[in-house]
């Protein structure tokens, strides 16, 4: 049936030509666009995920620029404690030809004093951006990544740089708390330093380490192994009387010079007297020949002038402080920082006596069998010395922490006392420095690898988001080509069917 009113076939030819208009719309936008998915209305879900990681790209990028500059600032840090080191093996140089007393020790402590202020002009000038990683001792966090946990959250994550504070500045004890664990942290509050010489153990009773002749030593043959120096006396050499059998072992003894042992004759009796700073000497004696005479010992121990500080291997917080306090007038103090020992404590308290510049006082480090360390210290004045001891902890965060070249500015070659006290303590600061580069360089190898891990994820991330919502550039050109000729054969058939009527009309003539 054909009718004027309702035409069909235009209605399904109008109807295609729509269909046909609208997919050519939709493929010229991605052609224009050269995406797929535009829009939420294109694909909702795909535009979502686009969208999210879209803004982790961009976060990404922000990283990217926070790493450069990280990276730039541990860079300043690695080279200014590379050339740190460098100064300090330099000024080891210098301080070694002072050990040498035919010296101009003046101008070597000139020499010194120079390097040293270079050595302050380094610290100081080694910032980047304001940044100084080896002044002070906070820790420094530079963002290195956006993790996206499945719960869709996300964590910043960071890299963590520790300052390696290479300043001269001395330590100050806090407020806080006194450490509760301070007796077994040292072996004592409060020790003697004993003057002079010291007999035996520093027994009460000097003549613990005395040995005494008795009776006729004239036929007898005697060895004295003073410390591995061997002093010897064949048959007839000594007298019948002891007190001048005495007087002969005492005067050949002396004479042979041993570096810091030394015996009086008192009315027979070998009194032995060392001023050996760092070694104890055991006096051993072997009697032949005719054995008449009688020794009231034939072993004897002369103990080392130091009195020994023995520290537990506990852990040290920072801003933990240690103080020794002497009666002469030397105080030292240590107040740790992040990441110390007990090592660093007791290596920084000998730095901060010898700081001192105290003829009296040699200072030595070591460790025991029981694998703790043990700070010495001898004293050389004819006058005893107590040494009271402070810890305490940091509670009120207003102590201040020490310099890992705090001392540096102390040194002084000039004298005996002070060379030698150089020469061990600017071993210690040479080690601190080289950590320092370390840590700084481990640092700068981390922040390179996770920079180049961010750039080669940002572009993943890229390459995902465009297979996700880019447009088939190919696929695109072939559909457009067949919906332009669906659109001509569309309008073909719209027309062909608006015709019809027109038909209809050749009816009624």
């Amino acid at each position: 049936m054909s009718s004027i009113l309702t035409n069909t076939s235009a209605m399904v030819a109008l109807q295609t030509l729509k269909g046909i208009n609208s997919n050519l719309a939709t493929t010229q936008s991605e052609i224009s666009t050269g995406k797929s998915v535009g829009s939420a209305r294109d694909n909702a879900a795909v535009w979502a995920i686009s969208k999210v990681m879209e803004s982790d790209v961009k976060g990404f990028k922000g990283i990217s620029d926070s790493l450069a500059l990280g990276e730039s600032t541990v860079a300043v840090a690695r080279q200014a404690s590379e050339t740190i080191t460098d100064l300090l093996t330099e000024m080891k140089g210098k301080i070694v030809a002072a050990q040498e007393s035919n010296v101009d020790r003046v101008k070597i402590q000139d020499d010194i004093v120079a390097l040293r202020d270079q050595i302050s002009s380094v610290v100081g000038a080694a910032q980047f951006n304001g940044l100084n990683l080896i002044e002070g001792m906070d820790s420094v966090s530079v963002l290195s990544s956006l993790d996206r946990q499945t719960d869709g959250s996300v964590n910043a994550s960071h890299i963590v740089v520790s300052r390696q504070d290479l300043t001269m500045t001395d330590g100050s004890l806090g407020t806080g708390a006194g450490l509760t664990d301070l007796s077994t942290n040292v072996q004592a509050t409060s020790t003697t330093l004993s003057a002079s010489a010291i007999r035996d153990d520093g027994a009460a009773s000097p003549t613990a380490a005395d040995i005494s002749l008795t009776g006729d030593f004239s036929g007898d043959s005697l060895s004295f192994n003073i410390g591995g120096t061997t002093i010897s006396f064949a048959a007839g050499d000594l007298s019948a009387t002891n007190t001048t059998a005495a007087q002969t072992i005492a005067d050949a003894i002396n004479a042979a010079q041993i570096e810091g042992i030394s015996v009086a004759n008192n009315s027979g009796t070998l009194e032995f007297a060392s001023t050996r700073d760092f070694d104890p000497t055991t006096i051993a004696v072997t009697q032949g020949g005719a054995s008449a005479g009688t020794l009231g010992a034939t072993s004897v121990t002369l103990d080392q002038r130091a009195e020994s500080f023995t520290f537990s291997n506990v852990t040290v917080n920072e801003g933990d402080g240690y103080q020794f306090a002497l009666s002469n007038g030397v105080t030292a103090t240590y107040v740790a920082s992040s990441g110390d020992t007990m090592e660093d404590v007791v290596k920084g308290l000998k730095v901060a006596i010898d700081s001192e510049n105290n003829a009296d006082l040699a200072t030595k480090v070591s460790k025991n069998a029981s694998d703790q360390w043990v700070l010495e210290i001898a004293n050389s004045n004819s006058t005893d010395a107590t040494v009271t001891i402070t810890a305490n902890d940091d509670a009120n965060d207003n102590a201040v922490q020490t310099g890992g070249m705090s001392g540096l500015d102390d040194i002084d070659v000039t004298t005996n006392a002070g060379a030698s006290a150089a020469l061990d303590n600017i071993e210690m600061m040479i080690q601190t420095s080289i950590e320092a580069a370390a840590q700084f360089g481990s640092v700068a190898s981390r922040i390179e690898t996770q920079s180049s891990f961010i750039s080669n994820l940002t572009d993943s991330m890229k390459a995902g988001i465009g297979s996700l919502v880019d447009a088939d550039m190919e696929e695109a050109s072939a559909r457009l080509q067949a919906l332009q000729t669906q659109q001509q054969l569309g309008i073909q058939a719209l027309s062909i069917a608006n015709q019809q009527p027109q038909n209809i009309l050749s009816l009624f003539r």
